[in-house]
């Protein structure tokens, strides 16, 4: 049985033409496909944030942007 919040996210897909059933597995492979990008995006964050070299490239970078940036004159 669907809760009130997940029937109406089945009605999403119902009402683009598709039964119970197709609705079902669109919407298990589209939240599955969500998962894998939050977790690709998890884990190269992390390889990122254990790189070295990377994180002194960003630091240089900042500090270019920061001397590009207009005076705040308030």
């Amino acid at each position: 049985r669907l809760d009130s919040g997940s029937e109406a996210a089945l009605n999403v897909v119902r009402a683009q033409g598709f039964n119970d059933s197709e609705a079902v597995r669109i919407a298990l492979r589209e939240a599955a496909a969500r998962r894998r990008g939050r977790s690709a995006l998890r884990e190269e964050a992390s390889r990122l944030a254990a790189d070295a070299e990377d994180r002194a490239e960003m630091e240089l970078v900042r500090e270019q942007m920061a001397e590009l940036a207009p005076l705040d004159l308030e």
